[in-house]
């Protein structure tokens, strides 16, 4: 039996018609150095319209893919509307990764347009020879003739690109199934591998990620989007603020503390998203440089475990739930999300906050151990863990690493345990963990006893080569600004928050933990140091 339902497309184009005419109030503010620009979603949809005629005009009349190479902004925002709706391909570029992995991935994803804010331009221009399926560079707010590009590439102004345009574009209707955006893993190991999420992904995450057990977005929230556009969608929130008229907040390249705290306390969001190093840095600054962050009812953490101690420090300094949430490029981003149970005391709620959150409707998910079994929801065992759903992708574009996939189930390589109550727990990456005299010590952990430490600021622990038990903890410390504190202090503060056998031996004391083009601690950089002998190392007996 079938149903009598109306089989209509779930289409970025419909998302689009839908926010900028039932909320057209809505607003996208960009802070810059002159102050906070505003343009209401009314206006961005007249915008969009114009930039996908533009894009018809030099040849993207089909799925050809259009990069960015931008910081969070309006201009992004209509590119993030028009390039998916009028059927081509969103591809937004990682400005961190290293020269050659973005001249692989734009070669890669056979780019035919780049659309680039000025103050990236050189970054990117002494790389446009290396790229050429590139035709067109669009740029904002600079002049085209003051950009060095290679024959063959048209330089265009963005501004130029849309005046005259009609404002008012005819949506196709697409299969929803077909692609709508792309993004490339870090590449922290190997080359990047593309994902390529559908039109009906999307819309599917955007609806869950407005849904109260996720971001729990609504038409009266202010969202500060830090966390990048080039980075996971901006874990969707640019698509889930259309969906529900919620008004974004951008950074653009001010992502330092001080601009985060004047816009904070000026343009009052009730939300915002971060990676923990964010945050980190922000509350040092706070510390001698007070705000009023009242506003913010809710702070999304993602990319990397959140130490508890920044949790604590936010929520009894300002009263800011920090919640955490776990996600990766390959599942849209959001996977799970820590809004615990209602009726909970205090503590009961916190160490819940502390875990990475419980599944989302429509993610499916398990543990494996290394044969392969699938282990018990007891929180308890750990396993590697492995997912599946509709915003989840089953392969990597152009690539066969079957190796990241298991019967249908995406090997996400991160290790943890699952409670009853479907809550994730994770120890570690599985290249992360520590293997020592064949017992497992969580690298995550031990950082997170460490943070708690009033003198340190940041700790990265890794395994290094041990003769006698194979690999032991290495703790690398950052310590905070006039404090100052020795490694046997540190070993002592450990002692009884973990087990003896724990306890790390090896301590160095650097000026700033490595990270990577998303700000997560960047360990083979940790690593090579160590390997290289660029790391003073203490050893305690």
């Amino acid at each position: 039996m079938k149903s009598t339902m109306q089989d209509t497309p779930l289409s970025i184009g419909q998302l689009v018609r839908f926010g900028t005419s039932i909320h057209p109030a809505a607003e996208v503010t960009t802070w810059s150095e002159h102050g906070p620009s505003t343009v209401t979603f009314e206006h961005l949809g007249k915008r969009a319209a114009q930039l996908a005629h533009g894009l018809r005009s030099i040849g993207i009349d089909d799925d050809q893919r259009v990069a960015t190479f931008m910081w969070n902004n309006a201009p992004h925002m209509e590119a993030y509307m028009a390039v998916p709706a009028m059927g081509a391909v969103l591809h937004t570029l990682n400005i961190r990764l290293f020269p050659e992995q973005l001249t692989y991935i734009v070669n890669h994803a056979e780019d035919q347009v780049i659309i680039a804010d000025a103050s990236l331009l050189p970054l990117l221009t002494p790389l446009l020879p290396t790229m050429p399926t590139v035709r067109h560079l669009v740029v904002v707010d600079v002049d085209p003739a003051d950009v060095d590009a290679p024959d063959g590439i048209e330089v265009l102004a963005y501004e130029a690109l849309l005046e005259g345009r009609p404002e008012e574009f005819d949506w196709p209707e697409l299969d929803e199934r077909s692609a709508a955006a792309m993004c490339y893993t870090s590449g922290t190991t190997g080359d990047p591998k593309g994902v390529v999420y559908s039109h009906r992904s999307i819309w599917l995450h955007s609806m869950q990620a407005c849904m109260s057990d996720a971001m729990g977005l609504a038409q009266s929230d202010k969202v500060l989007a830090i966390v990048p556009m080039f980075h996971a969608m901006s874990w969707g929130l640019p698509y889930a603020a259309l969906m529900v008229g919620a008004s974004l907040i951008m950074p653009d390249r001010f992502l330092q503390p001080a601009p985060l705290a004047d816009m904070m306390s000026t343009l009052r969001p009730t939300a915002a998203a971060a990676v923990p190093t964010i945050w980190q840095a922000l509350l040092v600054h706070l510390d001698e440089h007070p705000a009023d962050l009242s506003s913010l009812r809710d702070v999304l953490v993602g990319g990397s475990a959140c130490p508890p101690s920044l949790m604590r420090a936010f929520h009894e300094k300002y009263g800011i739930h920090i919640t955490q949430a776990w996600g990766m490029t390959e599942t849209s981003p959001v996977g799970t999300s820590g809004r615990p149970d209602v009726g909970l005391s205090a503590e009961e709620e916190f160490d819940l906050r502390c875990t990475q959150g419980r599944f989302i409707a429509a993610v499916r998910a398990r543990l494996v151990d290394d044969s392969g079994k699938e282990l018990p929801w007891d929180g308890k065992q750990v396993g590697e863990l492995e997912v599946r759903g509709p915003w989840i992708t089953g392969s990597y574009y152009r690539n066969d690493a079957h190796d990241k996939f298991d019967d249908g189930w995406l090997r996400t390589g991160d290790v943890g345990t699952i409670s009853p109550g479907g809550y994730l727990t994770l120890t570690d990456r599985s290249k992360d963990i520590i293997k020592s005299g064949g017992e497992w010590i969580s690298s995550v952990e031990l950082e997170n006893h460490v943070m708690e430490h009033p003198a340190v600021r940041e700790a990265a622990v890794i395994g290094v080569p041990d003769q006698k038990w194979d690999e032991r903890p290495l703790v690398a410390v950052v310590v905070r600004d006039g404090e100052k504190v020795a490694a046997e202090e540190l070993r002592s503060f450990l002692d009884g928050r973990v087990a003896h056998w724990q306890l790390p031996e090896r301590w160095t004391f650097i000026d700033e933990v490595p990270k990577t083009s998303v700000g997560k601690y960047d360990k083979k950089r940790l690593r090579s140091s160590h390997a290289d002998g660029a790391l003073n190392v203490i050893e305690l007996s």
